[in-house]
């Protein structure tokens, strides 16, 4: 099973928003500048997270993103599905035609740990992340670095409806 860049990032991204939300619109700007994400790459996560309800926009000057429900009722697993991430472990993306048009002897254990990964992430929420000691930590750290204009942005490459292996 991996990851890949899309849902780390989205779930990035939204635990900033939530972080810091409460003071109004979060631009993609401020959230690029402060997780070295580039631009393009968030517009293109957040269209999707905004089809999902996820997250509304407001237009204008101090616009920005919102989360679309309260920190709380937003978990990891909605994000993730959202960008059309895949967390499957099984290497025939769970068609159940990994040896030769059949089912492998050991997919249903990879299958059953594809849902239970799910299942984590289902049962955590933004909300929660946002509680941890060592995530505040980390976002003051960032604040900081933000005020003082010292960033890095981590150049991606264009998000495709593929997820990459």
């Amino acid at each position: 099973m991996r990851l890949t860049t899309k849902g780390r990032y989205a779930v990035t991204a939204m635990l900033d928003l939530a972080l810091h939300g409460d003071q109004g619109p979060v631009s993609l700007a401020d959230i690029s500048e402060r997780q070295g994400i580039s631009l393009s790459y968030l517009e293109q996560l957040f269209s999707r997270l905004r089809r999902k309800t996820l997250v509304s926009s407001i237009r204008g000057p101090g616009g920005g993103y919102q989360l679309g429900r309260g920190a709380d009722a937003v978990y990891i697993a909605e994000i993730v599905d959202a960008v059309s991430e895949s967390l499957d472990t099984t290497r025939c993306g769970n068609k159940g035609d990994c040896q030769n048009g059949e089912k492998c002897l050991t997919h249903h254990l990879w299958s059953d740990l594809s849902d239970q990964i799910h299942q984590f992430l289902s049962d955590i929420s933004l909300g929660d992340l946002m509680k941890k000691r060592e995530i505040q930590v980390v976002a003051a750290r960032q604040n900081h670095r933000q005020a003082d204009g010292d960033s890095e942005t981590i150049n991606t490459e264009r998000l495709t409806d593929q997820a990459t292996a």
